[in-house]
């Protein structure tokens, strides 16, 4: 790995366990193996540093959801996949973490890779449940784009439930109770 992808990778650690404040330039530097003259080289600073780094997580979650999303399976199992695919939730969602941060709600430019992550994961998942309930494997009174908004609110308020009992078990329980919730209703018998 290059000094370039080292600092990036090290951004991305720091910035998931202790936010932007806490990720200082020589937290970075010393994580990472990398000189201050070497970070400067590549980035203009800690924030331009930090903005690759949320990219890179933000792109790295669309990616895993992806993959579940485009999978085998009806709708039904392919949104499952997503919502049970092996995460840490102890330790939270890298990207959904740094909403509450105030410094990087508070720069645009910070927050647009994170805005774009969410817009996509809801109107992906949106797509989906329309689909489904278009080939009627799922309920017809489903909103699709409210739907999808719950789920992602079961995933990301999974993390929280989970690190605030210490356990990754509260997690899938909010995972599988959202999944009995919305997408495994009964269909209306016609």
């Amino acid at each position: 790995m290059d000094t370039r992808e080292r600092l990036i990778e090290s951004t991305r650690e720091l910035l998931w366990e202790r936010g932007y404040v806490g990720t200082s330039p020589k937290a970075i530097q010393q994580r990472s193996g990398a000189g201050q003259g070497s970070m400067y080289h590549h980035f203009h600073g800690k924030p331009d540093l930090a903005l690759a780094a949320i990219t890179r997580s933000a792109g790295e979650l669309r990616e895993r959801a992806r993959t579940a999303f485009e999978g085998p399976g009806t709708v039904a199992e392919r949104v499952a996949a997503y919502l049970r695919r092996e995460r840490d939730a102890l330790k939270g969602c890298p990207v959904g973490r740094l909403t509450q941060d105030p410094d990087v709600m508070a720069d645009p430019e910070l927050r647009r890779p994170i805005e774009e992550t969410f817009a996509w994961l809801t109107g992906t998942l949106a797509g989906l449940i329309a689909q489904g309930r278009a080939d009627g494997e799922l309920h017809p009174a489903l909103d699709p784009a409210a739907t999808a908004a719950a789920l992602v609110a079961a995933v990301q308020g999974g993390y929280v439930l989970a690190r605030a009992a210490g356990s990754p078990d509260v997690y899938a329980q909010a995972v599988e109770g959202a999944l009995a919730l919305v997408l495994l209703q009964p269909k209306e018998n016609h």
